[in-house]
């Protein structure tokens, strides 16, 4: 039954392919029909057949006719031949560097009897997928070293009684976070249907079809590039009409063509690891679950601060192993423990996991390509002090400015010293004079000016007015900063700058999060003041929980129940709740914190 459904598969894969070939080859000939009926009108006057004035100006009507969509056609095709579709921006593997992960994918090709992936590549997500680099502008694949040793030159001669061995290149995209998260049989067992893909993808009718549809998509994106003088749109919109009208005519046939290649390779992997594909699907999910977590609530942070955590994927199994520990989503989890992780097969996963996690920052954040200055690699061991140290005392220092521009002055008569200064040389030593008392500075970064600001009844159906504004003023300065911040240089993964494989413009590909609202902003304003006045008043330190993120340590004890309490101040200009937990907390509102 497996072999049926395979050829089924297959067959109704080739025969959607054939229908895109055939739509090339109308459009062929709709090109070629004005010649042709330039050639008859020609013929006919030289044998005396088709004579007179009136078919004279037919051939030379009907002659400059044929000759512009000759040219047309011609420009189309050429612009369709050479246009480079978008490739995903990877971080390649070289087989000296993962000889074991290339060799556990030739053994898997060559039990499935497909030809093996030309090459390997890792993306920053939790998605496994083969990848056609073989259309004409992307130049021969590059030789590997296997490529070399073995008889006959190329790894598609290592599946041997194939017909269709001689695959150009495809390469094997594997998800970073798998490597790391899964034992090596649960990777296997997950790449197995998508190795499957290349025995029907090699088929010369199929590669072709699909080369056809990448070429007119590319097209379509030269012809949609903004930036050109008015002859050169108007020659793009012709171009560009011609593509959509040949995609809209493909895109059922590539469809069905897609799905009939994904059902044979499903088919043919059915009988690799049949038992341990079901598990390693659940794993599939538990390791997206825990990569969104890390990404939207540990790196995101990280990333805004101008710093990208050097070790996403080392995060992604601590991460997970947090989440299995508190909702217990994975069983048999210290069995698993004992088996060989998926990053051995790796010969330094360090400096791989590294060009993983700078890739991730790219796409996710639309960070630089390289490290530098302001956009520094930071270990999680210095994690709470680069990051959650900077963040809460860099956005604390953004509310008291915003507070100093709107006017705002702490009129409780709070006194912000009344005793003497802990960093006074007397009190230091011991020796010396007490320091005299300090008068309140109403404008004083103390956590007791925020209170009072925002404290007061709210307008009816609306949320406090004064918080309105203060929040509005911290949407505007964040915007202010993130306009004058240095534009993202190109470049990315393994396709290099200036690269016009994937469009750097658009970044970031994959935003995590929508834009935050101004009430959003404004609760993580004055959260992060409430934890620079446990830090200083009360001996709280920054933590980093994998889940969660930037986390308040009290007595080495996690924080909790702030959130709401911070809510109930800035949405209903309560204190009480935040005072109370203050209180007990040992914070003292009315001290100056430290700003950065």
């Amino acid at each position: 039954m497996t072999g049926m459904g395979v050829e089924a598969g297959a067959h109704a894969a080739r025969s959607r392919a054939l229908a895109v070939l055939r739509i090339r080859g109308r459009a062929l000939a709709v090109a070629l029909l004005p010649a042709a009926a330039a050639v008859i009108l020609l013929a006919g006057g030289s044998t005396g057949h088709l004579v007179g004035p009136g078919w004279d100006a037919a051939r030379w009507v009907v002659s400059g006719v044929a000759l512009l969509v000759l040219l047309a056609a011609a420009g189309v095709a050429l612009v369709v031949a050479r246009a480079r579709p978008a490739v995903s921006p990877t971080v390649p593997v070289s087989e000296e560097s993962a000889p074991d992960l290339y060799r556990m994918v030739r053994d898997l090709a060559d039990r499935l009897d497909v030809p093996a992936p030309s090459a390997i590549a890792l993306t920053p997500d939790c998605d496994s997928w083969l990848e056609d680099r073989t259309h004409p502008p992307h130049g021969p694949p590059a030789r590997t070293p296997h490529d070399q040793r073995a008889p006959g030159g190329d790894l598609a001669s290592l599946g041997r009684g194939h017909p269709h061995r001689r695959t150009a290149a495809t390469v094997l995209v594997i998800g970073s976070p798998f490597l790391w998260w899964m034992r090596v049989g649960e990777l296997r067992a997950v790449l197995a249907p998508v190795v499957a893909g290349t025995g029907p993808s090699a088929h010369p009718d199929i590669a072709a079809a699909r080369r056809f549809v990448r070429g007119l998509d590319a097209t379509v994106a030269v012809a949609s590039a903004p930036g050109r003088c008015v002859l050169t749109r108007t020659v793009c919109a012709g171009l560009g009409w011609v593509a959509r009208l040949l995609l809209r005519s493909c895109r059922e046939h590539a469809a069905e063509m897609e799905r009939g290649v994904a059902a044979a390779a499903a088919e043919r992997a059915q009988a690799v690891d049949y038992g341990l594909r079901i598990v390693a699907q659940e794993q599939v999910g538990l390791a997206y679950a825990g990569w969104d977590r890390l990404l939207t609530r540990v790196a995101l942070p990280a990333w805004r601060m101008g710093r990208w955590p050097a070790r996403l994927d080392a995060g992604v199994v601590a991460a997970l192993t947090e989440l299995s520990r508190r909702d217990r989503l994975a069983e048999g989890f210290a069995s698993r423990l004992g088996e060989r992780p998926a990053c051995d097969l790796l010969e330094e996963p360090g400096l791989v996991d590294e060009a993983a996690s700078l890739l991730a920052a790219r796409l996710f954040h639309g960070g630089p390509a390289e490290a530098g200055p302001d956009w520094a690699p930071v270990d999680w061991d210095d994690y709470p002090e680069e990051v959650v140290d900077r963040k809460w005392r860099s956005d604390a220092a953004r509310l008291h400015r915003v507070l100093d521009t709107l006017g705002i002055r702490d009129t409780t008569g709070h006194s912000t010293g009344g005793r003497t200064d802990p960093a006074a040389p007397g009190h230091l030593h011991g020796t010396g004079p007490a320091a005299p008392e300090t008068a309140p500075d109403p404008a004083a970064p103390t956590l007791a000016r925020v209170l009072a600001h925002l404290s007061g009844p709210p307008a009816p159906d609306a949320e406090n007015p004064r918080a309105a504004a203060l929040a509005e003023g911290l949407s505007a300065e964040l915007a202010r900063e993130e306009a004058a911040a240095p534009a993202a240089r190109p470049g990315g993964g393994d396709v290099g700058p200036g690269s016009e494989l994937w469009d750097d413009g658009a970044l970031p590909l994959f935003p995590l999060q929508p834009p935050r609202t101004p009430r959003e902003i404004l609760a993580d304003h004055v959260t992060a003041m409430v934890c620079c006045a446990a830090m200083d008043t009360a001996g709280a330190t920054p933590g980093l929980d994998w889940l969660d993120g930037p986390t308040l340590l009290l007595a080495g004890e996690r924080a909790a129940d702030l959130t709401p309490r911070v809510l109930s101040l800035t949405e209903d200009g309560d204190p009480s709740p935040l005072r109370e937990w203050l209180t007990a907390s040992g914070i003292r509102p009315e001290k100056p914190v430290r700003l950065v």
